[in-house]
């Protein structure tokens, strides 16, 4: 929704970035997503549009900011997925609320595969792309935002510890920026699951690597010299980093989509997937039915 709060002149070079900001942003509404203010930014470095620079990026914070409040740019594409407001839930009649129970219902359809596998990812802007797909795939999802709390490793290793304990074989696929941190956040998740499961753990990292840094051409940035591990970082990949916002979402989705099924018996999961259906038809029923004597 476009709506306009503000009269604002924009000169011609203004205009013609929030149309390409708008072409961005139609791209992946068509596909399902929306969009951070930081992804847009690196769509429109990846195109060549503006230069890769803390300058550039405060440039394009500022005409989202202003193209959204003059009516230019849709509200609903731009989202910032570290604030909102939990908003209660309502419904008019028991049917509504069976209803949306049915949509939501949802059984364990790793309940019997041999693998659990869950999926961390660095970045908490990035969650608004992975968690539905996380949630099409029936795993666990935890944006960690850097380098996670104690607290939610502890309970992570009990989890699968857990799972373990079952006879499964746990997994965590995960996703984060190539810099000196991100690169040494594999190691802490593997060491503080280990040690809070008393288990062996296998941490796969999907991204960032650097052979898919140089097949996508992903934008650099400079790494920061005020990280600890910047001196060792160097040594091996030289001055610059690059970040997981930079890679397109579709992107994200597939290497996502594509390991997780890897890791499936797809023959169990498609049993589970006709059970589940059937629970859903049986709560919808169940809705009509309530409906019908109460009209």
């Amino acid at each position: 929704m476009r709506e306009i709060f503000i009269d604002m002149n924009f000169r011609a070079e203004r205009l013609a970035l929030i149309e390409e900001v708008n072409d961005v942003l139609e791209r992946y509404r068509s596909l399902g997503y929306d969009l951070t203010v930081r992804q847009v930014y690196y769509q429109l470095v990846s195109q060549d549009l503006i230069p890769n620079n803390p300058k550039s990026y405060n440039r394009i914070k500022s005409l989202i900011s202003d193209g959204r409040k003059a009516g230019l740019i849709d509200w609903n594409m731009i989202v910032d997925r570290t604030r909102g407001t939990i908003i209660p839930a309502h419904w008019d009649s028991p049917a509504d609320i069976i209803e949306s129970v049915a949509q939501s219902f949802r059984i364990d359809k790793w309940e019997n595969q041999p693998n659990h596998v869950e999926i961390m990812v660095e970045k908490e802007a990035l969650s608004g792309i992975l968690e539905p797909t996380c949630k099409d795939l029936d795993v666990n999802f935890a944006a960690n935002k850097g380098y996670s709390s104690d607290s939610a490793m502890y309970r992570a290793g009990k989890r699968l510890q857990r799972k373990v304990l079952a006879g499964k074989v746990p997994y965590i696929l995960y996703l984060g920026d190539h810099d000196p941190s991100g690169l040494d956040m594999d190691r802490d998740i593997k060491g503080r699951l280990e040690m809070f499961g008393d288990l062996d753990l296998e941490v796969i990292r999907l991204a960032l690597k650097m052979d898919q840094i140089e097949q996508m051409d992903v934008p650099e940035n400079p790494a920061k010299t005020s990280d600890s591990r910047y001196e060792g970082y160097v040594v091996l990949f030289g001055e610059s980093s690059w970040e997981l916002d930079a890679v397109e979402p579709t992107e994200l989705v597939r290497l996502v989509t594509e390991h997780v099924e890897s890791l499936r018996h797809n023959e169990l999961w498609n049993e589970k997937v006709e059970w589940e259906n059937q629970c859903r038809e049986d709560l919808d029923d169940f809705a009509s039915e309530y409906r019908e004597r109460n009209e």
